[in-house]
Formats: structure tokens, sequence, C-alpha cells
């Protein structure tokens, strides 16, 4: 543009004009256009400049002169020395607009992600903001001259959708908010450190105690936000540890219900999709949960991502071995040798052949199911299969075969299986067990005792389960101070609480007919553990049962002597108090033994202890002590039962009937009826009260009868009730046919006369 104003000023010519005979070929050559654009390539453009502007290029022009190339220069050189042009300053103002739309860009996306806020302002730039820009770009722009002292600024030229603002104050107010805006990205969006993995699994543990703890009926949603508000990044390994954690607690549901929400979860892909069903399996089969490991198994089959492996067909081997279910172990037996029943596709993976050969943990898990099934032909069909592998029976496989044959009955197979395995390797303490139960079973104690020091100078460390089968034979055979010898050995590697021990020990002596071998080692092991309630319930059945009724009376005072001498919480937890079935035997015993005072005491301390009336079990007892005179526990249980709001059976309701016409008390006689009756209206027929009238005809008197129609007839006037209409005709009908036998003796008295 100064090229095109020079022109006009020096030559009058308008700019479209071909200056080329003027300049002839030295026009190219001259410095002043060594920019390279040609006269004749300049876009006209018509600019009209002011009075000033135009003196002040006139001035310029007559200032100086440079040469062209000529010898007579008339130009002055550093008048028209070359500038960059507007369009190179326009193209510097792009690039800053291009980097505050790259910022707009950034704010923009920092905002979607939710770390700032959107800001709508308009920001007032001023000269002083742009001074650097003056210095980088010096000479470059739209220069004003200034009516005040003559100084150069420069003017931004803004979008004209944006209004400028007159108060300073906001101004700064949005500037500061930028600025925050940009410091918070910069400093807590993208550098803000990550979660430790120590952090990540405190979390897990955290999440996964309260999914434990919740109730398992709670709403899917409530289900999904305790879920999401764990702030844990759900991936597989997140999935498997919950898993885990759940099935340490021994919570299969809700093991299934984290499957359940991750199957539904679109937004999650898991990579590692069967491991986590395979944790699952694990947990159900712990569990004992065979069908719902079935049904998750079946789940698997469904996706590629997740088709069983072997992990997993070991899983649910062993769990539906361990639950005897023989069918359904040999269908994922056959599942495992065949090709998938659904066709998948294969993008990537072009072969996908997941048939697989049941290895030894297969065949041991049928061998568990041949253990519970008691099925002897399965155990010589996985040695078979086993052969046919060229695969070599383990020591755990051949300990099976000998526990099937044990269930079997087969002491014979037992021993010869034992001699085949000690061929090929060393016994270990599985097998050693089964030969001392099997020696136990057949009476040969001493080999038994043999069988172990064989096992211990093998230096085979025996199991808490061996010592104890052990210990056991020797009480079955009366050999109680050896037994307890034994208690040593157990102790040393054993993992249940000593009272359990003692108690088994307690229980072989009884089972085998020695009350007085149980009850020393009853008292023997207070010498080293206290007597849990179970022990205490064994020993007072055994006493009841061997006819010890005194022995037992007195171990049934002690545990009520606990209830009464509790002092504080501690003694609370220590002590040991009777339960429903330590008065039940009790009950049972003194009502065979028709000790009635004893019954009585017990009854009432049963009450007593919050242990309430069971109709099926204490009827009889019930009915026995008032026909034997004792209707205090009758009472008792009449009191109880009106104290829980509960309806008393019908034989309560009549013998209470019974107890009080032979008092004489007729309306409360009446109110039993009434009060109670009403809900049992179909039992209350005629022909059954004539049948309670018949079987107490001994025990009611003719004035008693008369009295209750007396009672019942003004009753019935202000309630007309079918049980009373019943009871007053049976009561009527009974009147009339004991008076007609009477008559008739006394005709038949008066004629022997």
């Amino acid at each position: 543009m100064v090229a095109i104003i020079l022109t006009e000023a020096l030559f009058g010519a308008s700019p479209c004009t071909d200056l080329n005979g003027v300049f002839g070929s030295n026009y190219l050559r001259c410095p002043c256009f060594s920019s390279g654009f040609s006269i004749s390539e300049t876009p006209t453009l018509g600019i009209s400049l002011g009075k000033k502007k135009a003196k002040k290029q006139r001035r310029i022009v007559d200032s100086g002169v440079v040469s062209c190339g000529l010898d007579s220069g008339i130009f002055d050189k550093e008048e028209l020395e070359f500038r960059p042009s507007f369009g190179e300053y326009l193209k510097a103002m792009e690039s800053v607009k291009e980097k505050k739309q790259r910022d707009s860009v950034r704010r923009k996306k920092g905002e979607e992600k939710g770390k700032f806020r959107k800001l709508e302002k308009e920001k007032c730039v001023e000269s002083s903001d742009f001074v650097e820009l003056n210095e980088k770009y010096e000479g470059i722009g739209v220069v004003k001259q200034s009516s005040g002292g003559g100084k150069l600024d420069f003017r931004m030229v803004k979008n004209q959708k944006r209004q400028s603002i007159s108060k300073d104050r906001h101004v700064n107010e949005i500037v500061s908010m930028e600025r925050e805006a940009f410091k918070s990205m910069d400093g807590e969006a993208y550098d803000k450190p990550r979660v430790t993995k120590a952090e990540m699994e405190e979390r897990i543990q955290k999440l996964a105690k309260c999914l434990n703890g919740a109730d398992i009926d709670m709403p899917e949603w409530m289900f999904s936000q305790m879920m999401r508000s764990a702030q844990i990044k759900f991936s597989d390994h997140s999935i498997l540890r919950i898993i885990q954690i759940l099935g340490r607690f021994g919570n299969w549901r809700r093991v299934l219900q984290v499957i359940e929400w991750l199957r539904s979860r679109e937004r999650f892909k898991s990579h590692k999709l069967r491991y986590i069903y395979t944790a699952a399996l694990d947990v159900l089969g712990k569990a004992r949960r065979p069908v719902e490991a079935l049904n998750l198994f079946h789940a698997m089959q469904e996706h590629m991502s997740s088709y069983p492996d072997l992990v997993a067909y070991r899983c649910i081997a062993v769990t539906l071995g361990q639950a005897g279910h023989m069918k359904e172990l040999f269908d994922v037996i056959d599942t495992m040798r065949s090709p998938p029943k659904k066709k998948f596709k294969t993008n990537i993976i072009e072969k996908f052949d997941p048939r697989l050969e049941p290895d030894v943990v297969v065949y041991n898990a049928v061998l568990n199911a041949c253990v519970r099934r008691k099925s002897w032909e399965g155990a010589f069909w996985v040695l078979q299969q086993l052969k046919l592998q060229d695969q070599q029976p383990s020591i755990t496989t051949y300990g099976l075969v000998m526990e099937v044959m044990f269930e079997c009955g087969k002491y014979n197979l037992v021993h010869d299986f034992f001699k085949k395995m000690q061929k090929s390797c060393v016994p270990n303490a599985l097998t050693y067990k089964v030969l001392v139960d099997t020696l136990w079973k057949e009476g040969k104690t001493d080999e038994a005792l043999l069988a172990v020091e064989d096992m211990e100078r093998r230096g085979i460390v025996g199991t808490a389960s061996l010592y104890y089968d052990l210990a056991r034979c020797l009480c079955s055979a009366g050999r109680c101070e050896e037994a307890l010898m034994q208690m040593g050995k157990i102790c040393k590697v054993a993992t249940k609480p000593l009272v359990v021990t003692y108690t088994g020990l307690i229980q072989a002596c009884l089972d085998s007919g020695d009350i007085q071998s149980g009850a020393y080692i009853f008292n023997h092991m207070h010498q080293f553990c206290s007597p849990n309630l179970i022990t205490y319930n064994i020993m007072l059945k055994a006493y009841l049962d061997s006819g010890m009724f005194e022995e037992a009376k007195q171990m049934f005072f002690k545990l009520l002597d606990n209830g009464n001498s509790i002092s504080s919480k501690l003694d609370g937890k220590e002590k040991v108090f009777p339960d429903v079935y330590t008065f039940n035997l009790m009950l049972d015993a003194c009502a065979a033994g028709k000790k009635w005072d004893d019954l009585k005491f017990a009854y009432s301390h049963m009450l007593k202890y919050g242990y309430h009336f069971n109709a099926k079990r204490h009827i009889q007892i019930v009915l026995d002590s008032c026909r034997a005179g004792k209707v205090e526990l009758l009472e008792a249980t009449w009191k109880d039962l009106a104290g829980a709001d509960r309806v008393p059976p019908v034989p309560l309701i009549k013998e209470m009937f019974r107890v009080q016409l032979e008092r004489g008390n007729i309306a409360a006689a009446l109110a039993c009826v009434t009060d109670y009756a009403s809900a049992e209206s179909q039992a209350f027929s005629a022909k059954f009260w004539m049948k309670f009238f018949v079987e107490n005809s001994d025990r009611l008197s003719d004035g008693t009868l008369f009295r209750l129609l007396q009672e019942m007839s003004q009753v019935a006037d202000r309630n007309n009730s079918r049980i009373l209409n019943n009871l007053m005709a049976s009561c009527k009908e009974f009147l009339r046919t004991r008076s007609t036998k009477l008559d008739r003796v006394h005709s038949e008295t008066a004629l022997v006369c």
C-alpha cells in the first residue's frame, strides 16, 4: 500500500496504470519493490486520505529522493526503505486471535469435564496490555497520532458481538475469575495425584464390608447407589477383589447380586470375565451351593469371553462332587470333551476349540461323589479312565478310593488298595485315617495303634482327625486312659476347640454303652476346659437313659444355679445355662417316672427362662399331670398363653372347663368356652360335648350340671352362641339319659327286692 501511495504521489497516475514503459526492466530490480509483487498484480483499492495525511505524504515525498538504480537519484533511500505491509500485521493479529480461540476451546473442554464453570463475560483490554505486542510488532499496524502528547498506541479490533464494559471493578473481577479458572485447570485437573493401590484396596475393603452388612433384599437402585458411592474404578481387579472378600465372609447371595449387577452394566468392558465367574464359582463351592454354582456355570457357556477353562471345570466338579450330584458331574465331563453348543463369532481368533480332557482333580471330584453315593462301581470307572489316559493315580486318588470302599463296607478292598498304593508311593495322613477307621469298624484296636506308630516312624505328621479317630476307637474299646494320652498329639495339630474333642470322646463311650467311661472323661475334662451346653445335654441324656435320675437331677440343678449366680456380663458369657432341649429332657423323664413335683419344678423354670408352651411337645405332659391331680401346670400354661395372646388348644380348653366345673366355678367354666372356643367353633359340636359328659360322668354331679344349665340359659339370652346352644343341648340330653338309667336301675332294684 505504501508503494501505491508513492506511485500516485510521484506520477499522478492511477495504480492501475501500466508503468512498464516508464521504468522498463529496471523497475523489477528496484530495491523498493524487493518484496516480489509487481504493480500490475497489486489490487485496485481506493483509499481516501485526510488533509493532514495528504500533507504529510507530500512532505515525505518532497523531503528526499532515492536513486532507483540511476546515476541521478531523486529519492531518499532511508525514507523509502521497505516496511512490512498491513496484511502481514493482520496475519499476526489472526495468530493472536487463533491463540485466544484455542484457549477458549480448552476452557470449554474443562467445562465439559465438570472442572470449571462457564464464564459469560466481556473483557476490556487497555492499551497498556499490549505494550509487549507494540514492541514485537513495532512499525506494524494502524498508526494514529494522539491529540494529547503525540504518543502512538495500538487499538485492538474486537468482535462486534461483544459489548464494552464501563465499570473497571466489574472487569477486574471477571479477569481474576478467568485467571483462577485457568489456574485450577493447570493445577488440579491434570496434575492431581493418582489414587494409590493401598487407598484403592482400602476402598474395596470398605465397600465389601458395607455390602456384607446391608440387607439382602435391598432395592436395585439402592444397591447401585452403594456401588457407585464407593469411588472405585470398576475394573476386573476391583470386581474380583470384592467377590473374594464377600466369599471370605461367606455371603454367597451378595456375590450373585454383584455378578448380576455386573452383567447389567453396559459400559463395563471386562477383559477377564472368565476369571470373575470362576472366583464366584469358588465362593459358591465353599458355601456348599451346588445348584447356584451349576446355574452360573451354564451362564458362562453363553459367551466366548466367559467360556469355562480348566480352572472353572475344576471348581464346578469339586462342588458337585462334594454334594454327591453324580449325574450333573458326568454332564460336566461330557461338556469338557464336546465343542460348544452355541456358535461364537470369531473375528480375531480364527480357531476357538475349548475342548479339554478331565485331569486328576476332576476325577477326584467323581470319587468324592462316589463316597456320598456309596458307589464302588464309580471308583473302578475312575481308575479305568486314568489307565486309558496313561495317568498314574495320585496319593489323594488312592485315599479317596479307599474311602469309597470303606463307606460301601468293603473292608478287604481297603486293605488291598492300601498295599497297592505302597508299591508306587508313600501313604499320607488321609490314607492312614481311612485305614484306622477300617480297623476300628473291624474291632482291631491294636492293629490301629500299630498303623499309627508305623506312620510316625515314616516321619508322616498325622492330622487332628486321625488322632481323634484313634482316640474314639480306644474309647469304644473301654481304654479311656490310652485315649486321653492321644490328647497331647491332638492339641499339637488341632484347629477346633478342645471341648469339641472331649465331647466326641464322651459320645464314643456312650455309643458303646460305657456310661462310666463317659462320666470319667467328663470329670477329667474340667481340668483343661469347661464343658459347653452340648456336653451337658449329652451327659444328661446318658444319665436319664441309664436310669440315673438323681445324677441327672443334680446336673440339672447345677445348670439352674448358673443362671441364678450371674453378677456381670462376663459371667453370662462363661457360664452355661439350660436350653429348651435340656428342659424337654427333664420333663419327659419326670413324666415317664410320674415324678409330678419334679415335673412342676422343671416346667415352672422353663417358663421362667422364656421357653413357652409347645403344643406338640408339652400338651400330653400337662394333661397327664392334671389327671394326676396336679392342676398347677395347666394353670401356669393357661396364664402363659393368655399373656402371649395365644388361643389355647382344644384339649386344654376342655380340661380347664372340667376343672372349673369340679371346683363349682360355673361362671369361670363358661368363660373358658365363650372367650377361647369361638375360634374353634367347628370342633365344639353337640357330639363333642356329649362325649365330654360321658367321659367325666363320675366327676360331675347332677347338681353341678343343673346349675350349669341355669347359668347357660341366662348367658344364652344375652349371647346367642352356637357353642353354648350345643353345650346346653348336650347337657340336657346327658341328664335325661342319666335319669333314665337311674330310673331303670331303681325299678330293677325294686323288682329284685
